[in-house]
């Protein structure tokens, strides 16, 4: 079954695969890449860490190819290999010349189809994963936010880390990952997508020749929407000299028609040097360093985060900076200005990335996968063109509340305190 919209093919096959491409002519480079619509979420608290754990292990051999055979035959035609695991998805993908492209799919088919999950390479894989995680404990902004997701999400597995946890990757054996692997990687559950240099009917010939074999699985990996927890965590860390704070609340899930007029908040609260977070934190008051907000995104659920770097001297002012930016977006409407200067600046990163390769093919899977279909860049624009700053507030109005918001905070905090009452606004 094939359709066509736009210059966007999509076909899936027999067994549930879902393929889709986006040919541009312009370039010389295809990125492709393997979706699997499963990542750490799914996983149940034991295995927590497998799905990127997997990820590593596939890149250590497979029955056809030894690691370093994956390594020279990517770089003996000038191509790039990657992968990540989120909470909801794992990806393979790699960009190269189109006239490899047959080349380097069979590699990432080799990975996702035929990894060898070796016992030796287990051990030792564990002790990178292991060094990784203390690389998270170690660097204070990603410890901010993992402990900031960690307990807006609890218990959900939403707030388990991508990485595990030291005792569960430890308790990793082949079997495991055998079994969670073919759990897993089953046809319904594949995305394949390309962008770029390339022929759309050769390319599901390619993946027809490789993955027409596959049965269809267990489709029952769902679990319940998360609810948030609104929590005030405190980290001490004595050997750091800046305080690392991260201030949240709930957001809009990933298909919710106002994601749009978020992404506009966003952008104008701490999306870019001209946000009022950069211009009155950072350059009017000089309290940080660093500062910005972001949102994160799931099918079910969301957050708007902000974090900054500051001394313990003027934490608790840069608290209370950011606590009066939320009521200034809950009771005054946005400048017709401020606004279209916010439109300005999203569809210029919108349309610069979507120039790329890699962001085609990204944005090809992540349409399917959370909304079922594509949308054009004349489409993206209009949507976001039609943002209101009424649409704006009132998003300001049902997020920015004292009984919503969470806090995390990392440094050598003394006598620090931070109480639900300094939170109120």
């Amino acid at each position: 079954m094939a359709e066509a919209t736009s210059s966007v093919r999509k076909e899936i096959l027999p067994n549930g695969i879902v393929v889709l491409t986006e040919p541009m002519e312009h370039v010389y480079s295809v990125s492709l890449g393997i979706w699997l619509r499963a990542g750490s979420r799914q996983e149940p608290p034991a295995l927590n860490g497998i799905s990127h754990f997997i990820e590593h292990m596939v890149f250590k051999g497979t029955a056809r190819r030894s690691a370093e055979e994956i390594a020279r035959e990517v770089d003996s035609v000038g191509g790039m290999l990657d992968a990540f695991t989120s909470k909801e998805l794992v990806c393979f993908n790699s960009r190269v010349l189109g006239g490899h492209l047959p080349q380097v799919f069979d590699i990432l088919a080799d990975l996702v189809l035929e990894p060898k999950f070796a016992e030796e390479d287990i051990a030792r894989e564990q002790s990178v994963v292991l060094e990784e995680i203390r690389m998270t404990q170690d660097n204070p902004e990603d410890l901010v936010h993992e402990l900031f997701s960690q307990n807006f999400w609890n218990p959900h597995p939403l707030g388990r880390p991508i990485l595990g946890t030291p005792e569960t990757v430890s308790s990793f054996g082949r079997g495991m990952l055998q079994d969670w692997f073919r759990r897993c990687y089953t046809p319904e559950r594949l995305v394949i997508t390309a962008a770029g240099h390339l022929d759309h009917d050769a390319f599901v010939r390619l993946i027809s020749e490789r993955f027409a074999h596959l049965a269809p699985g267990d489709r029952d990996l769902a679990d319940a929407a998360p609810q948030p927890a609104p929590h005030i965590t405190l980290r001490t860390k004595r050997e750091l000299e800046q305080v690392h704070i991260c201030l949240g609340v709930p957001a809009l899930p990933m298909t919710d028609r106002r994601r749009f007029a978020l992404s506009v908040l966003n952008n104008v609260l701490g999306g870019g040097m001209s946000s009022r977070l950069f211009q009155n934190i950072r350059e009017r008051q000089g309290l940080a360093y660093s500062i910005f907000s972001e949102t994160n995104a799931y099918r079910d659920a969301g957050t708007l985060s902000i974090y900054a770097g500051t001394s313990l001297e003027t934490a608790t002012q840069l608290v209370r900076s950011v606590l009066e930016e939320f009521r200034r977006l809950k009771e005054e409407p946005l400048s017709a200005e401020e606004l279209r200067r916010a439109k300005d600046h999203l569809k210029g990163a919108t349309l610069l990335a979507l120039e790329g390769s890699g962001q085609r093919m990204n944005s090809l899977a992540r349409y399917h996968i959370y909304f079922g279909r594509q949308f054009t860049p004349a489409e993206l624009i209009s949507l976001l063109e039609g943002v209101t700053a009424e649409e704006v507030q009132e998003i300001a109005r049902q997020f920015f509340q004292p009984e919503l918001l969470a806090a995390s905070v990392v440094g050598n905090l003394d006598s620090f305190r931070l109480t639900r009452e300094q939170l109120s606004f």
